[in-house]
């Protein structure tokens, strides 16, 4: 009997999401000097928290799991490097028409790179690379809680190239495009 004297309560999303998505990384790989350093693209999966000040900022924290990439000097292999980039952006949100959600950010990168295995141990990667980072994209919502979402970042992604003693022979310039689709559910 009391079941029927408690009204339903309508629930409405709060200020945090979670966002999962199938990213693609593709490195721009521009290097110095002589050497042509080339980073395999690939796809990779993307998790984001997001918080919510008011209806048009957000704050995104954008992670992924450890990743290994291939590395290529000249054209020949070269070896392997593991990298873990996670990216901070402030997004702003434009005006949404129907369910469509627009929006743009900046923030910024810090890639940790380790386990490098260049050259047989015969070069090294600077451990970390901290540079600006750009975001664009929309949300599509379904309902209050759930959005299909595309999203493409730019990172700017330098570490320099030395010999297992320390001498310079090139900075690595990656500067990647990621470009992601997934699906976000707001709490």
């Amino acid at each position: 009997m009391l079941l029927g004297l408690v009204a339903p309560v309508a629930v409405h999303a709060g200020p945090w999401s979670v966002r999962v998505a199938a990213a693609y990384l593709q490195t721009v790989d521009e290097s110095s000097n002589t050497v042509s350093v080339k980073v395999e693209d690939k796809f990779i999966p993307e998790f984001d928290v997001s918080y919510s000040f008011n209806e048009h900022w957000d704050a995104d924290l954008v992670l992924t799991v450890p990743q290994e990439h291939s590395v290529k000097a000249n054209g020949a292999p070269l070896g392997t490097f593991k990298h873990l980039p996670p990216t901070l952006l402030a997004k702003y949100k434009f005006t949404p028409m129907g369910g469509f959600q627009p929006y743009v950010g900046t923030g910024v990168n810090f890639t940790l790179i380790f386990d490098d295995n260049l050259a047989g141990g015969g070069l090294k990667l600077e451990n970390y690379s901290i540079g600006p980072a750009l975001q664009a994209g929309f949300d599509w919502k379904l309902n209050d809680r759930w959005a299909l979402n595309l999203d493409v970042k730019k990172a700017k992604l330098r570490t320099d190239v030395s010999t297992a003693a320390g001498a310079f022979v090139t900075e690595a310039q990656l500067d990647p495009w990621i470009y992601s689709a997934g699906v976000r559910y707001a709490f």
